[in-house]
């Protein structure tokens, strides 16, 4: 007895070892393997960050994945950032991931069949596979560190900081949230060096980023460097070899990030601070979900609204082909005929259709495009589009309907071709709305499997080595928690400063912008925010550089905000150039305006009735996007004549955002300000009584500019109100006035106009012009509208004026 119990000492240990070294691991060598059967056959990184092993895709189907780790492991959908078989998943029991003698890593399906491999071959017996701190699965000769093969040359639909996406790879989205086989959309580098995105859909396939219509040249690329190759870092900051460079909105020192073609088609950086946090996007390729390709599939309708998300619907007339997957889209409920005779169209306001048109037709009338449209027998509707600075229109007859997108931006109708005698009308698009974020059904597979006999003992050595390997893991974590936490806090400032500046405005030096001003010896305007100085830059172009004044946040602060306010791209908001962060000097420079601010212009006959009613329409297109469609939720708060800026078209753009409040989207609470901001005359009621601050208070201040444009009065004022004979009889507020002149009778436009402005004007416009400006004045701020039902208004009274 004394011999034997040494014996099964060491039978006991050594089958201890072995269970132990398949848990959780940091290193496979040659011979060894995982099994899919062992749900702790786990590789894990040093710092613990990610994980490798089998990740059930669906029912009985696994992959062989690396995930973020996470804090519990009964976690049920970890982050997975790459697959070796997302296409061909393997079964459940008997499945195993194996290092062979050879070199080669091979993953096999319970019959034993190769399902998966890295081809390599090595003549070295020190070949071990480990996954390392980013996340990179290594394969390499240990004896001379020759990598034979890693998961970062492969990517599925995920870069890593520091991975590189070259020409020889790509970024395949998944089918959707739960389906991790390959979906529609993918990144890669096309023939001419630039970093796109192709839709290649069940039925046609079209790049839509960078913008289609765009040349490289106006999409900011450049395809003179062939090295294709585009990477993120730790920090946030991306750059890629055709001049594509962002900077993510938390720039710094975020632990966990990653860069992610999703299934919707968006590229979306997520980044958290600890493992086991929800992921928040700080940065996103496409503003706008809707104008991404096939996000609906054909014959189908796109709206978005950032409260409620993205919905597709099907056109009146159409139905779902394929009820809870949109991309095979809608097909129609009719039998289309060629008959000119027995076709009618079916209005749908503010609609644009991306691709598939018989021809552009410039300067046609509506009814010359539907007589077109009539005669072609393929054709399914028609875009008529309003072209601004002409006053025409174009007519663009679609063969197909596909990336129909609705918002009242667009300066476009579909008419939409149906029977004659059919009924359908666009209310019927409800009966058929679905949600988009609605997932698809998961894969399963569907193979036979003989069930193992369970063995009692086993089991409990599993069970002991499990607790013992996870008080190992407990007792690593708590060490380097401890370490991380000791460590000093890494300052990224210079590291910003160099990032900003590969990012698309430039980092000036005080003794340049200074030079470029003359010593600031050119004033051009003034605000709370600082002064504003003209300039002229080495490379011959005329800027506006504003000096900040009161500039107390330090450098980080500072950068972070450029990068955010750099970021915005619009053609009504003024243009950032650059900036300066030296020493205490806080500068912006932005793109000069010739013809300065509406604040200047506002007395001229310069500016006639239609220019201001474009000045109009244009800025709330601007304040639009910055409180709907940009990444950051944005606040102007200090709305006013000052603030909008003329370009030598008079074209206008808001500006100066250096009071700006940027909110998360996600954040349903809003915040509070530390002090009243904005101008006096300017401001809503909601910050004298200190109420809740939301976008309205952007609206009222708007409804103020317009009514002092179309008035000539100040609302800072009191209007005189005079009677017949010209006697004085009493002083209103000009909302006042106004309200009492609208309630006097229907020809009131035309007393409130300012009568010093030369020339004639459209009654209707003005009218509605007039009445949208009241209407964003109410002291509730729950009557006002939003800054797109007053663009949808302006543009509505437009096309119908034209066409009369």
């Amino acid at each position: 007895m004394a011999v034997t119990y040494p014996l099964s000492l060491i039978l006991l240990s050594l089958v201890f070892s072995i269970h132990l070294s398949s848990s959780e691991i940091e290193t496979m060598r040659q011979g060894s393997s995982l099994s899919v059967d062992n749900p702790n056959d786990v590789m894990l990184s040093p710092n613990g960050m990610f994980s490798a092993g089998f990740y059930a895709v669906g029912e009985n189907a696994y992959s062989f994945a690396i995930w973020f780790s996470e804090p519990h492991p009964q976690t049920r959908n970890p982050t997975v950032v790459w697959m070796a078989n997302r296409d061909q998943p393997v079964n459940g029991k008997r499945s195993t991931v194996s290092l062979l003698h050879s070199g080669n890593l091979v993953l096999n399906d319970a019959d034993n069949s190769h399902v998966w491999s890295t081809d390599t071959v090595s003549l070295s017996s020190s070949v071990h596979l480990l996954l390392n701190d980013t996340g990179n699965l290594v394969l390499l000769e240990e004896d001379d560190g020759v990598v034979l093969w890693q998961s970062f040359d492969f990517p599925t639909d995920t870069l890593l900081p520091q991975q590189v996406l070259t020409r020889y790879a790509k970024l395949i989205s998944s089918r959707s949230n739960t389906n991790k086989s390959s979906g529609f959309y993918t990144l890669f580098f096309d023939n001419d060096n630039i970093l796109r995105l192709l839709y290649d859909g069940p039925e046609v396939s079209g790049l839509y980023w960078p913008d289609p219509w765009f040349n490289n040249w106006e999409a900011n690329r450049a395809g003179y460097n062939n090295s294709r190759v585009a990477v993120m870092d730790t920090l946030g900051n991306f750059s890629s070899s055709d001049d594509f460079n962002f900077m993510t909105t938390d720039y710094g020192t975020v632990i966990q990030r990653r860069f992610t073609l999703d299934h919707d088609g968006n590229i979306r950086v997520y980044s958290r601070r600890l493992s086991g946090e929800e992921w928040s996007v700080s940065w996103q390729a496409k503003a706008r979900p809707c104008s991404i390709h096939g996000i609906c599939g054909p014959n189908s309708l796109c709206t978005y609204n950032h409260d409620r998300g993205l919905n597709c619907s099907c056109l009146p007339g159409y139905k779902m082909m394929n009820v809870g997957d949109w991309s095979y889209g809608c097909e129609p409920k009719f039998t289309a005929s060629c008959n000119v005779t027995e076709s009618r169209f079916l209005y749908i306001s503010n609609v644009e259709l991306y691709g598939y048109d018989y021809g552009i037709m410039e300067n046609y009338t509506l009814k010359q495009c539907k007589d077109l449209c009539l005669q072609l027998c393929n054709c399914q509707g028609i875009q008529y589009t309003y072209v601004f600075g002409p006053n025409t229109y174009t007519c663009y007859p679609k063969l197909q309907l596909q990336n129909a997108y609705r918002t009242p931006y667009f300066n476009a109708d579909l008419y939409l071709k149906l029977p004659a005698n059919s009924s359908y009308s666009f209310d019927d698009v409800d009966d058929y709305s679905l949600d988009c974020s609605s997932s698809s059904r998961t894969m399963q597979l569907e193979r036979a499997y003989e069930k193992g006999h369970g063995n009692r003992y086993l089991k409990f050595l599993i069970w002991f080595a499990g607790g013992v390997g996870g008080l190992e893991v407990l007792c690593i974590f708590l060490v380097w928690f401890f370490l991380v936490r000791t460590r000093q806090p890494y300052s990224g400032a210079d590291q910003r400063i160099y990032n900003l500046a590969m990012n698309g405005f430039k980092k000036f030096s005080y003794s340049e912008l200074k030079q470029a001003t003359r010593g600031f010896s050119q004033e051009i305007g003034r605000g709370a925010a600082g002064t504003v100085y003209k300039g002229v830059l080495s490379d011959q172009r005329v800027a506006a550089v504003k000096r900040l004044k009161d500039a107390n946040q330090g450098e980080e602060e500072f950068l972070a905000e450029v990068s955010s306010i750099g970021r915005l791209n619009h053609m009504n908001l003024i243009e950032m150039w650059g900036y300066c962060a030296e020493g205490k000097h806080r500068l912006l420079v932005y793109e000069f305006m010739e013809h300065g601010s509406l604040a200047e212009n506002i007395k001229s006959n310069e500016l006639d009735w239609a220019k201001r009613f474009d000045i109009a329409l244009g800025t709330a297109k601007g304040l639009a996007y910055i409180h709907e469609e940009c990444l950051e939720w944005i606040l102007h708060c200090d709305v006013k004549p000052q603030n909008i800026l003329l370009d030598s078209t008079y074209q206008p753009k808001v500006a100066d955002f250096g009071l700006s409040k940027l909110r998360n989207r996600n954040d349903t609470k809003y915040s509070s300000f530390s002090r009243i901001r904005g101008t006096r005359g300017y401001m809503a009621p909601e910050w004298v009584f200190n109420l809740q601050i939301t976008s309205k208070v952007d609206v009222y201040s708007y409804g103020i500019v317009v009514l002092e444009m179309i008035t000539g009065k100040s609302a800072t004022k009191d209007v005189d109100a005079t009677t017949d004979d010209g006697v004085e009889k009493q002083r209103f507020s000009l909302i006042t006035w106004l309200r009492q002149k609208q309630n006097e009778g229907s020809r009131w436009v035309n007393e409130i106009l300012d009568p010093t402005i030369e020339g004639g004007y459209d009654e209707g416009k003005m009218e509605a012009l007039a009445r949208v400006a009241l209407q964003c004045v109410e002291e509730e701020k729950d009557k006002r509208p939003t800054m797109s039902q007053v663009i949808e208004v302006l543009q509505k009274c437009s096309r119908e004026n034209d066409n009369q």
